[in-house]
């Protein structure tokens, strides 16, 4: 268990904690320091109370090139071999995957998934060398802390190699792209959530709210303004690796994105199309950068279970109402998913 304290009182007498488990909702309690007991207040998600949920292992993989990359791989029930295997990619790339309770985890292992998440270089909380490691690595080394985590989890027996898919947003999308372009024999499927396909247009549409930001981003990819930073940012862009791309993919994006634009994903999905590929484009009208509404959210879920059953081999449930309520719109390669035909 993690223990977060949330809220202290006026006197400091008691205190708000949180119990976190990555295999069950966390738990909000009061602590009384003077009588050293806590009371109970209620679960975070009272109706995840009691169901077969999986832990959370936190592992530690040794990069290629001598980094420990620290990792956390959630197994489904009942495995008696090797699982599909889906590498969930977290986005920033400034930021970090942390144990405790995912969804997303539990989504996919309820499906018959291993799943991984890899803190690869780049990522935050782990000193300031480890995130350093990462200037100048967009779809490079980053590319391959995400491959030697997949060897891991071959090595250790956890997945199938002939069964593994990449998942991510935003970041994770852009790596979803660049890992189909650079790795196509080490997986079977990618889903790119807002992913950018060209970081000369990623950089140009920073918005000026973000301007303080814009310094790091020219040291930490390359600046635009010169001929070697353009040359750069162009050969580290999946759309121009778009020839490489052989496997299935569906990409997902938001029309209203101001960070990502739509013809971003729109370019990768009508230049995968003409060469056909599976590919299948999804777009929301009335979504940004990430999808916040939950019928949209379950709409995308939904879709992304059938995709992956269909090139991976997991379970899934019928669509039934999964779609209404939603703004989901198949632009692309419909066929593809024969539910959505």
């Amino acid at each position: 268990l993690d223990l977060v304290i949330v809220g202290v009182s006026a006197d400091g007498r008691r205190m708000v904690i949180r119990l976190e488990a990555s295999d069950a909702p966390a738990q909000l309690r009061v602590f009384d320091r003077g009588r050293r007991r806590t009371l109970q207040l209620f679960p975070e998600r009272d109706d995840l109370e009691g169901m077969p949920l999986r832990p959370m292992l936190p592992v530690a993989i040794q990069s290629r090139d001598g980094l420990t990359l620290p990792a956390y791989v959630t197994l489904p029930a009942g495995r008696a071999r090797r699982s599909p295997l889906v590498v969930v990619v977290h986005g920033g790339p400034y930021d970090r995957d942390a144990w405790g309770f995912s969804p997303l985890h539990q989504w996919l292992a309820s499906r018959g998934y291993a799943v991984l998440s890899v803190n690869f270089r780049g990522s935050t909380g782990f000193g300031k060398a480890f995130t350093n490691a990462a200037d100048r690595e967009w779809g490079g080394r980053m590319q391959d802390d995400l491959d030697d985590g997949v060897a891991w989890a071959v090595k250790e027996g956890i997945a199938d190699p002939d069964r593994v898919g990449l998942f991510g947003a935003s970041y994770g999308g852009y790596a979803a792209l660049m890992a189909a372009a650079r790795s196509p024999d080490l997986y079977n499927c990618f889903i790119d959530i807002c992913g950018p396909s060209d970081l000369l247009s990623f950089i140009a549409r920073i918005p000026p709210y973000w301007h303080s930001w814009f310094a790091m981003i020219l040291r930490r990819l390359a600046d635009p303004a010169t001929m070697e930073g353009r040359k750069w940012l162009q050969e580290r862009s999946p759309l121009v690796h778009v020839e490489q791309m052989i496997r299935p993919m569906l990409i997902a994006q938001g029309l209203r994105d101001v960070r990502v634009s739509p013809a971003e994903s729109r370019n990768v999905a009508h230049a995968l199309l003409r060469r056909n590929v599976p590919v299948t484009l999804v777009t929301f009208p009335d979504e940004g950068h990430f999808l916040v509404g939950q019928r949209n959210r379950i709409a995308l879920m939904a879709v992304a279970e059938q995709f992956l059953a269909c090139h991976l081999g997991g379970s899934h449930e019928l669509l039934g109402d999964d779609l209404q309520g939603s703004s989901l719109t198949v632009e692309i390669g419909g066929e593809w998913l024969r539910p959505l035909s």
